[in-house]
């Protein structure tokens, strides 16, 4: 759509001349996002405070303007892609800390907060905000409730949905509502702050967030584990949780991942090795080594190759580094990459490791996983040279197949990325037609003229019900 002058004026009158762009390299800045799919705003609009994004909301719901709120862009499902243009609503201005409670752990930030840098300044008081995703260094606290972002930690700590205590949200009308609270007990109502986390930008825009914070861990310690088989690495995340000992972090890589990386790794892994865990413990410094101890013996029966044990910092970095090396590697199997965050119960995943080789083997495409072992969400990527005539439509294929799978293991379709517009027609692959219909029903009454984030989580017909179509079309 074309946004008429008059409400490119009227905008200006909200937040500024400065705050508003038409330009085309402010367009295409705001228009991708990590999928690398483009579409383009009509304008890009930065807020600085909650009355701002009252007034845009406002302005946009009488003119029937898409709007879509936007961090950091580092999703990787289309969930900010403005796919009928309209107002992108960039939030990132918005990112003072308002509070750290140490008395109450609590923190109260603006959405546009860098997640690591609201981590950092809690624990040089001593305090903790334990999710931590992958995109932590520039990802933002508004796109990690859209989101509910999760992280390695999770298996211990929870997403993000466990530390919001409270929110502030302006509505498609433009009204500004308040959830929750600064306190850790609190019935009164629907909840709903659980509502808008995860909803992905598409019921509100959040503009302030109340986290709970924990005391931050005394120590922890850091282990690389190498198993002959994936089944042996599986067995022993097991084997942990039946000892009682919830570790901070169990990463886990296959062995198509560990083939990326052996070449590049400063630990040396053995050829011979098909799966690795990253184990993680945090707590009291005279409990770790007890703990580290009893992982290690409850694990010994499971084909174990080599084990290494951080006793410092240093060391425990260079174990995370062999993970994070992991992506920058994977262009070496081929030049495009499919990424999808599939979910299994933990003891499913040699099951599904099992069936995306299978599926590998079928469709001639190679599959490399690697993921947070310790509550089943495995990275799956599907390694391809679109160049190649025929391979996208084949890639499409192959993630409904992958997808299903997951879903006959007791899965789901997505663990912490969300769903957007990538993801839409496998909905009813997870979830009935009713199910689908009640949760349309409240983005219905929430945004009855689908101008907030249009086109994202749901098809507007699943395949057996009629002809698929993006909702706002």
């Amino acid at each position: 759509m074309n946004i008429q002058t008059q409400i490119v004026e009227n905008l200006q009158k909200i937040v500024g001349v400065q705050n508003i762009s038409v330009s085309t390299a402010d367009r295409i800045t705001h228009s991708y996002d990590a999928t690398q799919q483009k579409h383009l705003p009509d304008i890009v609009v930065y807020a600085e405070n909650t009355g701002q994004v009252s007034d845009v909301m406002k302005l946009a719901n009488e003119n029937r303007i898409p709007v879509l709120p936007r961090g950091a862009g580092s999703g990787f499902t289309g969930g900010t892609l403005p796919i009928h243009g309209g107002i992108v609503l960039v939030l990132t201005r918005m990112d003072s800390i308002l509070d750290i409670d140490t008395e109450n752990l609590v923190a109260v930030v603006e959405p546009g907060v860098v997640t690591a840098e609201l981590q950092r300044q809690v624990e040089k008081l001593g305090l903790f905000y334990p999710p931590d995703p992958a995109s932590k260094e520039f990802s933002t606290m508004g796109g990690n409730v859209a989101e509910c972002a999760g992280g390695p930690r999770c298996v211990k700590y929870g997403v993000t949905k466990d530390y919001i205590m409270g929110l502030e949200v302006v509505t498609p009308a433009g009204e500004v509502l308040t959830t929750g609270g600064e306190t850790l007990k609190n019935v009164v109502g629907y909840d709903l702050t659980k509502l808008f986390v995860g909803s992905e930008g598409t019921l509100g825009i959040v503009t302030k967030i109340i986290v709970k914070l924990l005391p931050k861990p005394e120590a922890k310690k850091t282990m690389l584990v190498q198993f002959t088989t994936i089944d042996g690495a599986a067995q022993s995340v097991s084997a942990i949780v039946g000892a009682k000992i919830i570790p901070t972090t169990l990463e886990f890589m296959d062995a198509a991942t560990i083939g990326c990386i052996r070449d590049v790794s400063t630990i040396p892994i053995a050829e011979e090795c098909k799966a690795i865990l990253i184990i993680e413990v945090d707590g009291e410094q005279d409990v770790l080594g007890r703990q580290a101890a009893k992982i290690l013996s409850v694990i010994e029966p499971f084909g174990i190759l080599d084990t290494r044990i951080a006793e410092t910092h240093e060391e425990s970095e260079e174990i995370w580094q062999v993970r994070r090396i992991v992506s920058p590697s994977l262009r070496k199997v081929n030049p495009d990459k499919f990424n999808e965050d599939i979910v299994v119960p933990r003891s499913k995943v040699p099951d599904m490791i099992r069936a995306l080789e299978a599926l590998s083997e079928e469709y001639g495409v190679p599959i490399v996983n690697f993921g947070h072992a310790g509550d089943g969400n495995i990275h799956v990527n599907a390694m391809v040279d679109l160049a190649v005539e025929g391979m996208e439509e084949k890639v499409e294929e192959l993630m409904a197949r992958i997808f299903q799978a997951a879903v006959d293991l007791r899965g789901a379709i997505s663990g912490e990325h969300g769903i957007g517009t990538s993801k839409a027609r496998f909905m009813n692959m997870e979830y009935d037609r009713t199910t689908i219909d009640y949760m349309q029903r409240i983005k219905k009454v929430w945004d009855p003229n689908n101008i907030l984030n249009p086109g994202k989580i749901f098809l507007e017909h699943y395949p057996e019900t009629g002809t698929e179509r993006q909702a706002g079309q």
